[in-house]
């Protein structure tokens, strides 16, 4: 399974495992120190040292020998397993379990387990927990500078190891599905960029077709007509005319292919430069569709419908187009867009007539890589990035998005809603 491989990809920022060394050793310094000076505990304090000084030194072999900006999996582990070394040894002098600072071996495996492969994972906690039970039966008596001794039940000295074992496993295991979740939207949002960027791409690629075709028009417009004087002039002449009739042809379909290049560009032009109102940002989608699809579009919006125009947003423009688009793929045969508003809400509603959204997906709609679903073409269709895309694209808009079944039209419906209000920061 991919998800118990050592990945290369795992890896650990530097300055941030740094940065928290530093906390730690600072904090142990402290400690040592305050308790032996000032509480007067006697225990052996330059053995203490001596193994604080061992992780100042791998800090500093981390910050001017190891030139990496990241921790590969293998040396993240390595390092950790020296801070779990070092925890150990300070807390074996220092009481073993029943020191309170026996709480911090959990943070060496805690924090790896966001950030690095589950082997490492699993290397580390049952390090921990070997340390824990070895610590339990194993490690040197604190002298106190008091007359009593502190005594300990057994069935409460035996319940720390424990607890400490149960809070590891559990945190552990908390932290590895959030960082593979996190993992998995960072990828998301990778894509999301990509897209986006390619989206950018199209824009320009668009334009220069556009001037490509207005280019062109004037030379095959002038060979048309030449054909046409050719034609008349060598009617007689069956041999010629035939390849004549040949190269007037090919010529219209040289204007055609330019006509569906070119989509009429200077009111293409017009439109990219204008701002407009949420009604034309629909419109605008909804006939780019209707080029290629053969089903049905049913616009109903209120005549009285937010009429405040906004900065035209490629992201605006690229969500509701997700949504449109999932729609129209999974449709039958019909896609409703409802567009309405009020003084303080404006809400667009997409609902078509397919077979919804599977039950067992519901419930985690607009998160990246959702497992794909067959549809009623008995073809497998993937939902989960297309969603998160435009549901974040929206978002990042002021927009709140729901996405569910329809009760009325039994196909999925999203649900799109701006405040009004939020509209001036679009503009």
């Amino acid at each position: 399974m991919k998800f118990f491989e050592t990945s290369k990809y795992y890896t650990l920022k530097k300055s941030t495992y740094i940065s928290l060394r530093w906390i730690g050793i600072i904090g142990q310094l402290l400690s040592i120190n305050i308790v032996y000076f000032y509480f007067g505990f006697d225990f052996n304090f330059i053995i203490s040292n001596i193994v604080i000084l061992v992780g100042i030194l791998s800090n500093l072999f981390l910050i001017f020998i190891y030139q990496k900006t990241q921790l590969s999996d293998r040396s993240a582990l390595i390092f950790l397993l020296i801070d779990i070394i070092q925890l150990t040894i300070l807390i074996y002098l220092t009481g073993g379990v029943v020191n309170p600072f026996v709480i911090f071996l959990l943070i060496p495996s805690v924090f790896a387990s966001s950030n690095l492969g589950l082997r490492t994972n699993l290397f580390l906690v049952t390090t921990t927990i070997f340390v824990i039970i070895f610590l339990t039966f194993y490690s040197k008596e604190l002298p106190t500078p008091l007359n009593y001794h502190f005594h300990v039940d057994d069935y409460y000295f035996y319940s720390i190891p424990v607890a400490l074992i149960i809070a590891l496993v559990f945190l552990n295991y908390f932290a590895i599905i959030f960082g593979a979740e996190s993992r998995l939207r960072k990828e998301a949002l990778n894509k999301m960029e990509e897209v986006m960027a390619k989206e950018h791409e199209m824009l320009s690629l668009g334009g220069q077709a556009a001037a490509a075709a207005h280019s062109l028009g004037t030379p095959l417009s002038t060979i048309k007509v030449i054909t046409l004087e050719l034609s008349k002039q060598l009617k007689n002449n069956k041999d010629v005319i035939d390849d004549i009739d040949l190269l007037s042809s090919q010529v219209e379909r040289c204007n055609q292919i330019l006509k569906r290049l070119s989509l009429n560009p200077n009111e293409e032009d017009e439109f990219i430069d204008e701002d407009l109102c949420m009604r034309d940002y629909i419109k605008e989608i909804i006939s780019s569709f209707k080029e290629t699809s053969e089903k049905e579009f049913i616009f109903n919006f209120d005549q009285d419908s937010n009429s405040k125009k906004i900065t035209k947003s490629i992201e605006i423009i690229y969500g509701l187009r997700n949504f449109i688009g999932n729609a129209n793929k999974f449709s039958k045969s019909k896609i409703y867009i409802n567009l309405k508003s009020d003084n303080e809400f404006t809400e667009i509603t997409i609902e078509d007539d397919g077979i919804g959204y599977p039950s067992e997906i519901l419930s985690k709609i607009g998160e990246p890589y959702l497992k794909s679903f067959k549809n009623q073409n008995n073809t497998k269709s993937g939902l989960g990035l297309g969603i998160f895309i435009g549901k974040t694209l929206l978002e990042k808009n002021f927009a709140n998005v729901n996405c569910r079944n329809s009760k009325t039209r039994g196909g999925a419906e999203i649900v799109v809603k701006w405040r009004n209000k939020d509209f001036k920061n679009l503009m």
